[in-house]
């Protein structure tokens, strides 16, 4: 149990601030689940409109202290290449 002011303070804003953040983290793993969704049903047009909403979502939080800008970046990569994939995989035959 805090004994001081600041103490009492520091759990306060440490509370806030928990909240936040997984309040946050939860907004991206939701659209990085609806676009892997839009994936996993083979649907290109849904797929690419939920990339670029989870892409914004990623820079947004990376923005602030809860993500770091590498890790937003790296999960973006990931997930652009798994859009490329899609994108890819009905045409491949005819790219030759």
């Amino acid at each position: 149990m805090p004994n001081t002011e600041s103490a009492k303070k520091r759990v306060r804003q440490n509370s806030k601030r928990n909240a936040l953040n997984n309040w946050r983290k939860r907004q991206v793993k939701d659209q990085v689940k609806a676009f892997l969704t839009a994936v996993h049903d083979k649907n290109v047009k849904v797929a690419e409109a939920e990339f670029s909403k989870t892409a914004a979502a990623l820079d947004k939080v990376s923005s602030t202290s809860t993500m770091h800008k590498n890790t937003a970046s790296r999960q973006k990569s990931r997930l652009h290449k798994r859009l490329k994939a899609l994108q890819g995989s009905p045409k491949q035959g005819s790219s030759k």
